[in-house]
């Protein structure tokens, strides 16, 4: 599908997304052995063999941590062992009020695009810029973000 110019793939839904009941209340416990062995090896040769534009993050949360939440997941496996060089996104409505994860530590482990992105998301990653509400985001981290979509934009069939 990627050969096609400007087409792009998104590998979904990462990581541990194992059951559809209660998906974003759930915590999947796994020893970093089994994680990186078995629940990761598939978007890791994904990654690294296709170079997928997209990756879409799970609403659970792996090991206590919302997986759209997790730098260890976004970044440090993806993105830095990896070489994943697309978009990362959360899955549609993960942050919400209901325990969901929270916009500014998405952007902030390296997601990309906060989906649909509501005016609540919008407004708490501005907070976090001024270090308010108890959350602190870097500008550098958001403007790598608009960097990252600039680029997709742009190798996209729609810009052309």
């Amino acid at each position: 599908m990627q050969r096609q110019h400007g087409v792009g793939t998104t590998i979904k839904h990462y990581a541990c997304n194992n059951q559809e009941e209660n998906r974003r209340g759930v915590s999947s416990i796994v020893s970093e052995r089994a994680l990186r062995e078995i629940y990761l090896k598939g978007f890791e040769i994904a990654i690294k063999e296709s170079q997928p534009k997209a990756i879409m993050t799970s609403y659970n949360k792996v090991n206590g941590v919302h997986t759209a939440n997790s730098y260890d997941l976004c970044t440090t496996a993806a993105r830095k062992e990896w070489g994943f060089a697309g978009i990362i996104m959360t899955d549609w409505t993960t942050t919400n009020a209901d325990g969901g994860s929270s916009a500014a530590k998405c952007i902030a482990a390296g997601n990309d695009l906060v989906m649909p992105g509501t005016d609540i998301d919008r407004r708490e990653i501005l907070d976090a810029l001024s270090a308010e509400n108890d959350q602190y985001l870097e500008e550098k981290d958001l403007t790598a973000c608009a960097q990252k979509i600039l680029e997709m934009i742009f190798t996209s069939n729609s810009y052309e």
